[in-house]
């Protein structure tokens, strides 16, 4: 296998796990989150906000997928 394959396959796998992780982490927040509003609605702002904060530190996952992919293509 060429170098410039191994990079193009590598970029690809790294993304693609974590863009596939981060997705599955956000719709566990956000359902789960929804459940608690439903169940208890006087906090719902509460938890809406944890819920936000929490959605942002899973995309943060894909984030960091991203740019070790751009690190895996342009840097070696």
């Amino acid at each position: 296998m060429e170098v410039e394959a191994a990079k193009l396959l590598a970029a690809g796998l790294c993304m693609g796990i974590g863009a596939v992780g981060s997705g599955i982490g956000e719709g566990i927040v956000g359902g789960r989150a929804l459940e608690a509003m439903a169940r208890n609605p006087k906090v719902s702002d509460k938890i809406f906000t944890n819920m936000i904060i929490a959605i942002a530190l899973a995309e943060s996952t894909a984030i960091y997928a991203l740019v070790i992919s751009l690190i895996i293509l342009f840097v070696f």
